[in-house]
């Protein structure tokens, strides 16, 4: 678990570099994050419908949210500066 990796999740998706989350979503060690940022950049490029890519933007920060968690609560370092609060 990396959290370099969803802090930059964070940014990309903030930024709506696609380019940038789709090479994280190849490089990083979590496939629970790889196959949530698959659902992200699936939903953006194919889907007609804002709330499908809304609630896969959710699902992808519910997840950066609770790894956070996880990651402080098992002393593997702090958390990354930006909290997504739960919103998409």
């Amino acid at each position: 678990m990396n959290p370099i990796d969803y802090d930059r999740a964070l940014y990309y998706t903030h930024r709506s570099q696609w380019d940038n989350l789709l090479i994280l979503m190849v490089r990083t060690k979590d496939d629970f994050l790889s196959k949530k940022i698959e659902h992200v950049l699936h939903a953006y490029h194919f889907s007609h419908d804002y709330n499908v890519i809304e609630r896969c933007l959710f699902a992808l920060h519910r997840y950066i949210d609770h790894a956070n968690e996880m990651a402080d609560r098992s002393g593997a370092g702090p958390g990354f500066l930006y909290q997504s609060g739960g919103h998409a």
